[in-house]
């Protein structure tokens, strides 16, 4: 614990940020955000105090993670390393956009891996998996594995083991490969293609043996 305290800078992160979402709820949103300025330049991790983050929020490793205003958060979720939670929405008219959605929010239990780009007004439905590197704009449903870009669910709801712990989002097992499975079926196709030409062919060739056949036989009752 000591150890966590003083060498995680995740922890301290989340610490000023409790801190720093009081104060933005009390109306004193200048010091709000000077505080979590000061914690991102101290920890490399920015996370605005406007956005609202559960209870066992886990920040591993950390530097880089960005998390907008408007994010909402749940219970037990964790972020790796240069993940964003951020908008999409243009720098016009932005004063249209106070108290706007605009951020993701990420349900219970979820885990998204180093990288990941969490983008615009979206759910990350609970227990879910979004994996490193990833870009996720589209809602994910829950209890799902989404890799890519843009992100696609690879490995369909799992009751047994949907909420089991998986590091960096990212099964080291059991998760295919959404390209190689493409390629996988349009060999597949070919392959059932390149039957059907063979049967037709073999088909073809029987007529064409059976036309010369009947005209030969022909051929020879006019002779006689």
């Amino acid at each position: 614990r000591f150890e966590v305290a003083f060498l995680y800078p995740g922890f301290h992160a989340i610490v000023v940020y409790r801190v720093a979402h009081w104060l933005w709820t009390k109306d004193l949103r200048l010091l709000g955000r000077w505080l979590s300025q000061t914690a991102r330049l101290l920890t490399g991790i920015e996370i605005h105090p406007g956005a609202t983050i559960g209870r066992r929020f886990f920040i591993d490793h950390g530097n880089g993670v960005v998390i907008g205003e408007t994010s909402h958060i749940g219970d037990d979720v964790t972020l790796y390393q240069t993940v964003t939670l951020g908008g999409i929405s243009p720098s016009v008219d932005s004063h249209k956009q106070i108290d706007v959605k605009r951020h993701p929010t990420l349900e219970d239990g979820v885990i998204v891996g180093s990288g990941a780009q969490v983008l615009g007004p979206i759910t990350v439905g609970r227990d879910a998996r979004i994996g490193a590197n990833a870009v996720v704009t589209r809602d994910v449903p829950p209890g799902v594995t989404a890799v890519g870009i843009p992100a696609r669910v690879v490995m369909p709801r799992d009751r047994e083991h949907a909420k089991d712990f998986v590091a960096y989002g990212t099964p080291s097992d059991g998760c295919p490969d959404p390209m190689l499975k493409t390629i996988e079926n349009l060999r597949a196709q070919v392959g059932a293609l390149m039957e059907r030409i063979d049967e037709l062919e073999n088909e073809a060739e029987e007529v064409h043996k059976g036309r010369g056949a009947k005209k030969k036989a022909v051929n020879s009752g006019g002779d006689a």
